[in-house]
C-alpha cells in the first residue's frame, strides 16, 4: 500500500471540504448584503480583454524566454530575523535581491536591497553578491504543499488600457490566502496585482529554521504579455 498517496488524497479530500465550509460561510454572513448586478458583470466581461499584444520591450522578451518572473529563497539570517529572496526576470537582466522581515514593524512585507543598486552595478556584480550572501544564510526546508491550502479572493477589479490596443485588459487586486488544510497553524495573506486572469498557484512551502512560522511562494499572473506571464511572491505564514 502507497501510504503517501492515500495520505495526499486524504489531504486534497479535507481541503476540498474546507473550502465548501468556508464558501457556505461566507454567504451566510453576506446574505443580506447587495450582489453585483448580472449587468456591471457582464459589461466587465464585454468592455475587456484576457490577452494583449506580445509587449516588444527587452524585459518583456526575457520574460517570456524564463517563462515568466520566478523567485527563490535564499535562506534566513536568524540573528537579523530575516529571510532572503531572490527575483529571477530573465536573461540579461538583473536579478532583485529583498529582505523578507520576519517580525518587526514590517514583517511579511518584501523590501528590496536598495544600496545593492546604486552606481548602477552590471549582472555579475549582483549575482557574486547573491553568492557570497547565500552562504551566510540557514536554508530553508522544503515541506509537502498538500497540507497547505490557497484561496484567492478578487478584492477590486479594473480596466488597463495598452498603448496601440483598441480594448483595455483586465486588472485585478488579488487577495492571496495560505494556511493549513488541518486549520490549525500558520496562516499568512497578501494582495498582488494580478493582470488579466484571477489566476494563482501554491508552487511551494517551506519550513523556516529554528521559527515556527513557514514562507509559502504563490505563482499569478502578473506580467501581462500575450495570454500572460506568471510572476511570483512569497508570503509570511505565522501564527
Amino acid at each position: 500500500m502507497n501510504r503517501d498517496a492515500k495520505t495526499q488524497s486524504a489531504l486534497v479530500a479535507l481541503a476540498r471540504t474546507r473550502r465548501m465550509q468556508r464558501a457556505l460561510a461566507h454567504a451566510y454572513l453576506h446574505q443580506h448584503a447587495p450582489l453585483p448586478t448580472l449587468r456591471l458583470s457582464l459589461g466587465f466581461m464585454t468592455t475587456t480583454t484576457c490577452t494583449t499584444e506580445e509587449v516588444q520591450d527587452a524585459a518583456a522578451a526575457t520574460a517570456r524566454l524564463a517563462g515568466g518572473h520566478r523567485m527563490t529563497v535564499l535562506g534566513v539570517a536568524r540573528a537579523e530575523h530575516t529571510a532572503y529572496v531572490v527575483e529571477e526576470l530573465g536573461d540579461g537582466e538583473l536579478p532583485i535581491a529583498y529582505r523578507l522581515y520576519l517580525e518587526g514593524p514590517r514583517i511579511g512585507h518584501l523590501v528590496p536591497i536598495q544600496a545593492w543598486y546604486e552606481r548602477d552595478p552590471n549582472e555579475a556584480q549582483i549575482r557574486a553578491r547573491i553568492a557570497k550572501l547565500a552562504g551566510l544564510l540557514e536554508p530553508c526546508a522544503r515541506t509537502t504543499t498538500e497540507a497547505w491550502m490557497l484561496s484567492t479572493r478578487v478584492v477590486q477589479r479594473r480596466a488597463l488600457r495598452v498603448a496601440g490596443q483598441d480594448a483595455p485588459i483586465r486588472k485585478f487586486a488579488l487577495q492571496l490566502r495560505v494556511e493549513p488544510v488541518s486549520g490549525m497553524g500558520a496562516t499568512g495573506a497578501t494582495t498582488v496585482t494580478a493582470f488579466l486572469r484571477p489566476d494563482a498557484k501554491l508552487s511551494e512551502v517551506l519550513a523556516i529554521p529554528g521559527e515556527a512560522a513557514m514562507l509559502a511562494r504563490v505563482s499569478y499572473t502578473g506580467v501581462p504579455s500575450g495570454c500572460g506571464l506568471p510572476k511570483e511572491t512569497v508570503v509570511l505564514l505565522s501564527e
